[in-house]
């Protein structure tokens, strides 16, 4: 079982996380550019006066939802991402928060946000499931 994590650890971890923010951020601000922002029209790419037809209305629609259910996916990123950011400030952050022992660093390495270990998230998984 490793120790805590060395400052030096913990500060080339709080650089990829806020690394990894503005690129999240960067991803939800290019989802309202490109479709929440645009009408209906501009969204078809159709800048004719021509009616719009409902397949298309209906098509633009799911479309929209689905946008916004990548940007509400990025919003939780977000905030993971900044949980992650007050436990390092807070010295809590590597500690799993079911079984409070150190989350592996290749699993920090990989997800450095992820709040459990992979045994522990694995059980939280299942129980979502049942």
């Amino acid at each position: 079982m490793r120790k805590k994590l060395l400052k030096k650890e913990l500060n080339v971890y709080r650089e990829e996380l806020l690394k990894l923010r503005e690129e999240v951020y960067s991803e939800i601000r290019r989802i309202s550019e490109d479709v929440l922002m645009k009408t209906q029209t501009e969204a078809s790419g159709d800048i004719s006066s021509h009616t719009f037809h409902l397949a298309d209305a209906a098509s633009d629609n799911f479309e929209r939802d689905f946008s916004l259910g990548l940007a509400s996916n990025e919003m939780e990123i977000i905030r993971q991402i900044d949980l992650a950011l007050r436990k390092i400030d807070d010295s809590s952050y590597g500690i799993c928060e079911a079984c409070e022992k150190p989350i592996p660093k290749r699993r920090l390495d990989a997800l450095p946000y992820v709040r459990n270990c992979l045994k522990c998230q694995e059980n939280l998984d299942q129980q979502k499931q049942t």
